[in-house]
């Protein structure tokens, strides 16, 4: 197909207003109206189709914080069980692979990364030397001793130095991204790797569908879970170049539209078009890596929020604190908590707030987290304005009256 240029791009099927478009995206994202506890985490996950992994821990990993968002105060066991665990047949719920970033994947996923695992395959690879023999002999160990991390096939590195590799790891991460290799399950943070033809089920375990079906089924995907984006919107979601998006989007699916505001033009899931988004708005904390905010541009164009993740930024030079999450309440971004545990106490090392109307908000979500956390208080430190510190204390201390 042809790449779409401004005098063939089809006419807008719908004009909506920032406010629309700001809902419907919450809505795709699963942050208004009441969540599908029947689906529960791993319902969270085949929704959204990919959550991003990280190693930053502060209140919990962010993988954890995506469901927690949603769902509320669901169990941290319950959440890596949703993602590790396998049905009772031993077919896992996910697999981890390269999208927006790491993530976690539903399973039935895995053939639309075929394209990513063919393009890994063509071109030579960089960095790390791979020493003679040392792939076939991570395959063999695998085969004969079932499921194991880095670690136990031989070690992780050679050396203290995070980056240097042992010539397991790199055998092993090189077929995770041929797909030889599959994730299916983390142990102790630690990746389990297993061959692809024992751990991925056999309906699924195939490379059968093209490249422009790929991009395709996943730019439909990425449409579903944002509601409403524009083409680089939708082409981040799985990390796509915008010529693929374009070559894909007539047949994903996904119909033109208008925002006001915008500037530019965007796709829309017709589905989301055909009911007025309306409910239950979520207040918490959101990870820095939650989908919802992944997108700077995204973020700042819908909400009018500037995010960005200061944890690589030298302390002297942050802003907002290492790893600020930024607190969503009533469909808005309202303010940034950088959050921190002492014992069972959560410190709120740093609050930032738009203005004094969020206390309340920023108040309710600091003490759910808590509770989330297992810790009985919250301490706020620092706080921005300052002459607000006060007022959040006093609600703080009313709500746990």
């Amino acid at each position: 197909m042809a790449l779409l240029s401004a005098s063939s791009r089809p006419r807008p099927v719908a004009e909506l207003s920032a406010d629309e478009a700001r809902r419907i995206a919450l809505r795709a994202q699963g942050l208004l109206g009441a969540p599908d506890r029947r689906g529960g985490v791993r319902g969270i996950l085949r929704h959204l189709g990919a959550v991003q992994l990280d190693t930053i821990s502060v209140l919990a990993r962010s993988h954890e914080l995506v469901p927690y968002a949603r769902l509320g105060a669901v169990g941290r066991g319950t959440v890596e069980s949703a993602y590790w665990g396998r049905d009772g047949d031993g077919r896992p719920h996910s697999f981890e692979y390269w999208s927006h970033a790491a993530c976690v994947l539903p399973v039935e996923e895995w053939p639309h990364f075929a394209f990513r695992r063919r393009a890994y395959r063509a071109r030579p690879m960089w960095g790390h030397e791979l020493p003679e023999g040392a792939y076939a002999q991570v395959i063999e160990q695998l085969r004969s001793e079932g499921p194991l991390t880095a670690t136990e096939l031989g070690g992780a590195k050679r050396t203290s130095e995070w980056w240097d590799w042992s010539a397991s790891k790199v055998a092993v991460e090189r077929a995770l991204m041929y797909g030889e290799v599959v994730c299916v399950e983390r142990r102790g943070w630690k990746r389990v790797y297993d061959l692809a033809e024992r751990a991925v089920p056999e309906a699924l375990l195939h490379d059968e569908l093209d490249d422009t079906e790929c991009v395709r089924r996943l730019v439909a995907q990425a449409g579903r879970a944002l509601g409403v984006g524009t083409r680089s919107d939708i082409a981040d979601y799985h990390r796509l170049r915008a010529d693929q998006f374009d070559a894909v989007v007539g047949d994903s699916g996904l119909v033109p539209v208008t925002v006001e505001g915008w500037g530019r033009p965007a796709w829309a899931d017709p589905q989301a078009l055909e009911t007025p988004p309306r409910g239950r708005h979520r207040t918490t904390l959101l990870s820095p890596f939650d989908s919802l905010i992944w997108e700077r541009a995204r973020t700042e164009r819908i909400f009018g929020f500037t995010h960005r993740l200061e944890a690589y930024t030298p302390k002297a030079r942050r802003v907002y604190g290492y790893f600020a999450m930024p607190v969503l309440a009533g469909g808005r971004l309202v303010g940034r908590v950088d959050p921190a545990r002492s014992g069972r106490t959560l410190v709120a090392r740093q609050v930032s707030l738009e203005g004094p109307r969020a206390v309340r908000d920023v108040a309710r979500a600091l003490l759910e987290a808590a509770s989330w956390v297992d810790c009985t208080d919250v301490r706020v430190e620092r706080m921005d304005p300052p002459e607000l510190r006060e007022a959040l204390v006093a609600e703080l201390a009313a709500l746990t009256a």
